[in-house]
This record gives C-alpha cells, sequence and structure tokens, in this order.
C-alpha cells in the first residue's frame, strides 16, 4: 500500500459519520483533504475580480468551507477584499459575512456575490449574505460574540504592494489597474513599521475569535515575502504573535497550498538566489473556549 492510499476499508470509506459534527464529508473525502500539501485550482478571474491587486481563488477558499462548516454555517472573512469568500459560501450553501474597509472593494464584493445583501448588524444572523463597508477594529467592538461557525479569510501584506519593484506593478500598470489596496490611513496595507503591523494584525485575529463559537476554526492564509533585501517569514511571524497573546485560540497545523500558474520571473540572474515563491501557508487555529 502506498503512501497515497486510504487505510479505512470497505464501505466505511464512503460513509459520513454520525458523530462527525464538523462537516458534510465521507471518512475517504475527510482523509483526502487532511494532506498537508494541496494544489490551487483556480478558476478565471472575472472582470469585477481582475481590478482588485490581491485576490484569492473561490476553489480554494470552497476546499476550507466545505471541510471546517456543514451546509447553512455561518462564515466569515473579516478582510474580504472583492468577496472570494462570500462567493465561496454561496456556492457550498453556507451564510456568510464580509467586512470590507474599502468602498471602491465592497461595492464590487456586493456586485460578485449577486442577490439580497444585508448591512445591518441587527439583521446580521437572519441574513444569507451579509458586508460591512468599515473597519474591521470597528465592526469587531459591535458585533455580538460567539456568532460565526468558521472564519476565513487572506489578510493584507503590509506595505509590500507599495514596493515598486514588486511584481503586481510589473503586472498591472501596464493595464491600468489597482497595485494597492487603498490611500486610507487606517488600512493595515498602510503601515510602515513591519513588528507593528504583525503586532496589530494579531490582535485583530484575537477579536475575531471572540465572534467563532466555541470549538470552532479559523484559517489565515498568508504567504512569506521580500521586500527590498529582506525576506519577512509572514507566516511564522504572524502565528507566533497570535501564540503568544494566546487568550481562546490554539494552533491545530499548517497546510501547504500551491500555486503551480503564478507567473516566474527572473530574480537575481545571474548573481544571487532569490525565491519565486509560489505556496501560500494556510495557518489552521482552533477557539479551545
Amino acid at each position: 500500500m502506498t503512501n497515497n492510499q486510504l487505510t479505512l476499508k470497505g464501505d466505511i470509506k464512503n460513509q459520513v459519520d454520525k458523530r462527525n459534527k464538523l462537516n458534510d464529508l465521507s471518512n475517504k473525502e475527510w482523509m483526502i483533504r487532511t494532506k498537508s500539501v494541496f494544489f490551487s485550482k483556480p478558476e478565471p478571474r472575472d472582470k469585477l475580480k481582475k481590478q482588485h491587486p490581491a485576490t484569492f481563488a473561490e476553489s480554494d477558499i470552497k476546499e476550507q468551507i466545505e471541510f471546517f462548516t456543514k451546509k447553512g454555517e455561518h462564515v466569515f472573512d473579516p478582510f474580504v477584499g472583492v468577496g472570494s469568500t462570500m462567493v465561496a459560501a454561496k456556492n457550498t450553501n453556507r451564510k456568510s459575512t464580509g467586512v470590507e474597509l474599502t468602498k471602491q472593494w465592497a461595492d464590487l464584493a456586493k456586485l460578485r456575490v449577486g442577490g439580497k445583501i444585508n448591512s445591518s448588524l441587527s439583521n446580521i444572523e437572519q441574513s444569507e449574505h451579509n458586508l460591512f463597508n468599515q473597519d474591521i477594529e470597528n465592526f469587531l467592538k459591535k458585533c455580538p460574540n460567539d456568532l460565526f461557525d468558521f472564519i476565513i479569510t487572506s489578510p493584507p501584506y503590509w506595505s509590500i504592494l507599495r514596493n515598486k519593484a514588486h511584481k503586481a506593478k510589473r503586472e498591472r500598470t501596464d493595464k491600468a489597474l489597482s497595485t494597492h489596496y487603498s490611500e486610507d490611513k487606517n488600512d493595515l496595507g498602510n503601515m510602515n513599521n513591519y513588528a507593528e503591523f504583525i503586532d496589530k494584525l494579531a490582535d485583530i485575529f484575537i477579536g475575531c475569535a471572540q465572534k467563532l463559537k466555541s470549538k470552532k476554526h479559523m484559517c489565515i492564509i498568508v504567504s512569506d515575502f521580500k521586500s527590498g533585501k529582506i525576506f519577512y517569514p509572514y507566516h511564522s511571524d504572524l502565528v507566533n504573535k497570535i501564540m503568544e497573546k494566546k487568550d481562546s485560540l490554539e494552533l491545530c497545523g499548517i497546510s501547504i497550498l500551491v500555486q503551480n500558474n503564478k507567473n516566474l520571473y527572473p530574480y537575481g540572474i545571474p548573481y544571487a538566489y532569490v525565491p519565486n515563491i509560489i505556496h501560500q501557508y494556510i495557518l489552521i487555529l482552533r477557539k479551545t473556549m
């Protein structure tokens, strides 16, 4: 038996265990999706989605939503951008709530999700899909605790999108598309100090955890990056800071999402090694209380 073969036998592989309160997957599907490495299968980006400088594939979000929730449960994205998480939740028959600071992106998210979108906290539990155009810290102050069944997001990448040499500029400037998130002073992507950025982001995720129901999960999707001559291990810096603050979150594991479709650039040739980063880390945390 190879390492990739299932160890479950008989019909039990295709059964959904009656004790399974986490998802709607059969035992076979469950085992396959616990692999620590999986490959992205992105769908083509629509015209609305292309306007945002740092989007995420709905198909990759769908994988996590289906593993960590059952149909009808409530998914939350505190940095929803143009609504990829909400689209994935809608396509998998889950409820969704997103928060987006920049009106331009929030408006595009509404168009991409379609249908009736609620923006009132008083109706958040009754509505299928909710979108709030505001600062995440303000939202967390007002949002009820123990509300969501799952949190998944890809947070801002510090100020890297403002790097003049960053690949996003090379790919987007000629097309007259945005190369950074916004000009808003509350935008985490506009912070200058990396250590302060990590500390503030960790506090936000601790605040998000309060909105999770007990024993539910949070997935934070990030990539390490290089800015200037410095390589930043973003994923480890962030998760270590969250664990340092402790609160009610535990680290369950880290998965690697390989994005083989990304363009390659001749970094460092012919003088030095500079990596073409084509993977992201999924930090999987669980609320313990």
